[in-house]
């Protein structure tokens, strides 16, 4: 969640009731159970670890100045550290969504880019997998569970092939399209 609130916050210095607004609207059902508190949380962490700092909002149009938050330096480092390393094969779908929404938004990666290398990562421990799978065979225990973990890769895979036609034709507006 701190990676993903650090990269939401290098298009623009926000304050955590809009954190948690964009956030619902990438995550749509699933992110309906973040409340702005658990948003104010993971700031006043990130402000504690030098990665943001607290700023007031200059004179809103209506009602009272709102604490907004804006990364430091170390903030930025941070969030371009997350771009390029890999999730890691146990990561789950919300979590992957999460950067390549965070990435689009921030510019400071290509979503196909991140598809590319996930499905790297999820061929490689797919591979690993199937090959248990062959050497322990399905009618034990141990390869029943093996089965499962490649039938999960297997349905991540397909999931990335959707996540690719999304953001192919979203293509224009990023790096890939020429105008970022």
């Amino acid at each position: 969640m701190q990676d993903v609130v650090l990269a939401l916050l290098t298009k623009e210095p926000s304050h955590g009731y809009d954190l948690r607004r964009r956030l619902v609207a990438a995550l749509g059902p699933l992110g309906e159970t973040l409340n702005a508190g658990q948003i104010y949380v993971t700031l006043t962490r990130l402000e504690k670890a030098g990665l943001v700092v607290q700023e007031r909002e200059d004179a809103p149009l209506r009602g009272p100045r709102r604490k907004v938050y804006a990364l430091t330096a170390a903030g930025q480092e941070r969030v371009a550290a997350w771009m390029t390393e890999g999730v890691g094969p146990r990561a789950d779908v919300p979590e992957f969504h999460l950067k390549l929404v965070a990435a689009a938004e921030s510019g400071m990666a290509e979503p196909l880019a991140l598809v590319e290398a996930r499905r790297r990562e999820l061929r490689r421990s797919l591979a690993e997998a199937q090959h248990a799978v062959l050497t322990h065979g399905t009618d034990s225990e141990a390869g029943l569970l093996l089965e499962g973990v490649a039938l999960r890769l297997q349905a991540d895979l397909r999931w990335l092939e959707a996540c690719e036609r999304t953001w192919s034709a979203r293509a224009p507006h990023g790096k890939g399209g020429g105008n970022g």
